[in-house]
């Protein structure tokens, strides 16, 4: 059995969850989201908890399945639960001589180094904010209550200029170390 997957997802004051068919729906202060789940995995909600359970008839090889569906699905309700109630945010670093960003509501534009500006649209469950002071690196916010679309922005803003290791520029989330490496010039010795 697996060790995430039977630890009960305590629901917070203001978060309701409702149950249809395979599809759990969370709703809270920050948004409203929805999961299918499969049918041999059996969610219960009772007395302020929500616990994920396998279904007990099951062949070896579905077994095998079950047990990966149990922990998946109990990490995604919980991920669901957290982000209706406290939401979830990211912040980027943009670092690099003349790299910028700002943005007009969902809308962000990128300075980057290359011949033209990159622009990109936000899904409107994403809140955006910028910023630019002077002597720091331009920084991006990023908040939302669902983590894997917030994951797959912040890599999609990162795939414009992924960070490299010889001068450490590009956009990097915050606090994050770049392995430093040495140019040509410290091999040849």
């Amino acid at each position: 059995m697996s060790r995430i997957g039977k630890l009960p997802i305590s629901i917070p004051a203001g978060v309701t969850i409702s149950q249809q068919d395979n599809v759990v729906t969370v709703k809270g202060p920050k948004g409203e989201l929805s999961q299918y789940i499969d049918p041999s995995i059996v969610v219960t909600i009772e007395e302020g908890k929500l616990t994920v359970d396998m279904d007990a008839e099951q062949t070896l090889v579905e077994a095998k399945q079950q047990h990966a569906f149990h922990g998946l699905y109990r990490a995604l309700l919980n991920n669901m639960v957290v982000g209706v109630s406290e939401g979830f945010k990211k912040e980027l670093e943009l670092v690099g001589v003349g790299y910028r960003v700002s943005n007009q509501g969902n809308l962000l534009e990128f300075s980057l180094g290359y011949t033209h500006p990159i622009y990109m649209e936000l899904p409107k469950e994403v809140k955006v904010e910028t910023l630019s002071e002077r002597n720091q690196n331009p920084k991006i916010i990023l908040e939302s209550c669902d983590k894997a679309l917030l994951g797959l922005i912040c890599a999609k803003i990162r795939s414009f200029r992924m960070p490299e290791p010889y001068k450490g520029k590009g956009i990097l989330f915050k606090g994050e170390v770049i392995r430093r490496k040495s140019g040509k010039s410290a091999a040849a010795k």
